[in-house]
């Protein structure tokens, strides 16, 4: 499956996990903590993500942050785009080091690692989303795959999607099948926001 980029932005191709692995917007190597930084920024803490990657702490002055904004997209699937702050995309092959606001971001959906962007943007597919309510949070690497954290916490933004679905017997169209609710949970400095669905609702 695949994970593109929406054609106002740079193009780019997003693979997402398959059984655990592949990425969006980069490479298909996954990426692990411990890697060496040739000059090495933050500290390390001893907390660490559900993956076992290793918390990097910096200072608030000049941290990154970043904000995530969900909408249905035109067709079958989801758009996010995250709003950065301080903070640049590595390119793919980059060296595996912790470089002071560089790295990328991983995307989860409820807790699951479902892609690692390099890009501001991505569709997630329907598939990854079901009905009922998610959680989609997009939390920043460094690249040599530690956490980047501020204050004890990781930098991430997440947004609460609640996909519905129509009732027995209709025969709705793709976007209309898709109709939600989106609600914002900011977890960051940058802030998190859903949007709401083309009948305009939210909660």
């Amino acid at each position: 499956m695949s994970c593109t980029r929406r054609p106002l932005a740079v193009l780019a191709v997003c693979v997402l996990l398959v059984a655990g692995s592949a990425g969006c917007g980069s490479s298909a190597e996954r990426e692990r903590g411990g890697g060496a930084s040739p000059t090495p920024v933050g500290r390390l803490l001893e907390d660490r993500d559900d993956e076992g990657r290793p918390y990097r702490e910096v200072g608030q002055e000049d941290a990154p942050g970043v904000g995530i904004e969900v909408q249905p997209g035109a067709a079958d699937g989801w758009d996010v785009r995250l709003t950065l702050r301080n903070f640049r995309f590595s390119p793919a092959g980059a060296p595996a080091g912790a470089v002071a606001g560089h790295g990328l971001a991983y995307l989860y959906v409820d807790g699951r690692l479902v892609a690692r962007l390099r890009t501001p943007g991505c569709r997630l597919p329907a598939r990854l989303v079901p009905r009922g309510t998610h959680q989609v949070t997009a939390r920043l690497y460094a690249d040599d795959g530690t956490v980047w954290v501020v204050d004890g916490e990781p930098v991430e933004s997440t947004a609460d999607i609640t996909a519905s679905e129509p009732g027995p017997g209709t025969t709705p169209s793709a976007n209309a099948r898709r109709k939600a609710r989106v609600r914002a949970t900011p977890r960051s400095p940058a802030g998190g926001r859903g949007s709401p669905d083309r009948a305009g609702k939210a909660s």
